[in-house]
């Protein structure tokens, strides 16, 4: 699966979790595999493939092959919300997009998956899948790497046993366990992860991590742009440290 593909099962999967929030908070009739198929104009086959992932990941939930509902890992995320340093994001998201005139994200880890939490107002267009809930690989995103940051090579390797690295990603993205530890290594030497289009093609993500005030990290935060808006990367890495250290300093 490329990048492109994958981005549309995602926008897919996230049609999917609306209509059923939807249809849930209207008190509205729940639907099945082939009710979702026909009210989202969508091939059966693909909406039970997407469903069946969205229940793995918690966002949906079904009991004995009767209709969607949702899932306790969307309830999670919604109620990540209301944290403090969440909540203070937004102003940090937008004010990183003031200052380098980049997009920004904040996102968290669930297992070798990256959750998007938000994004500043300037990462989508109408129809756009970059959307609070989007699920990305870890390890082949500026975000994702960054939650990997504190990963030693036998935890790395066991997260990332079961991975399959064939088509997925951008032309600089890691084929190998062993390749993305090699990447490891080299962002640490620097100071924050500079992913070349690892997930997007002619996109560069800087990344470092959100700490709490134990070291635990919290989240990623991240800027992404074109090689010539980010440049060598050392000034909007030094903007995304100071706004990641300011959000791990705010409390719940």
């Amino acid at each position: 699966m490329d990048s492109s593909a994958e981005a549309s099962s995602m926008a897919q999967g996230l049609r999917i979790v609306r209509l059923v929030v939807d249809r849930e908070k209207r008190g509205r009739q729940l639907l099945g595999v082939s009710q979702l198929a026909v009210e989202l104009d969508m091939e059966q086959s693909r909406v039970s493939r997407l469903t069946q992932e969205l229940c793995d990941l918690g966002l949906l939930e079904r009991v004995d092959r009767g209709p969607f509902r949702t899932g306790q890992r969307f309830f999670s995320l919604a109620a990540s919300l209301n944290t403090g340093w969440v909540r203070e994001a937004k102003t940090e998201l937008e004010a990183l997009v003031a200052a380098l005139g980049l997009r920004a994200r904040l996102s968290v880890r669930d297992g070798y998956r990256v959750i998007l939490v938000r994004s500043s107002s300037n990462d989508a267009v109408p129809g756009s899948f970059v959307k609070p809930g989007m699920v990305t690989p870890a390890w082949c995103t500026g975000a994702g790497r960054a939650l990997l940051w504190d990963f030693d090579r036998p935890a790395l390797e066991s997260l990332l046993a079961d991975v399959n690295y064939i088509g997925i990603g951008g032309p600089g993205a890691a084929h190998s366990t062993s390749e993305v530890w090699d990447l490891m290594v080299r962002d640490r030497a620097g100071g924050f992860i500079a992913a070349a289009e690892e997930f997007e093609h002619e996109v560069v993500e800087l990344a470092v991590p959100v700490r709490d005030a134990d070291g635990a990290i919290l989240a990623s935060l991240s800027v992404l742009g074109s090689r010539a808006e980010i440049g060598r990367g050392e000034a909007a890495a030094a903007a995304v440290h100071q706004a990641a250290d300011r959000l791990g300093a705010y409390r719940a």
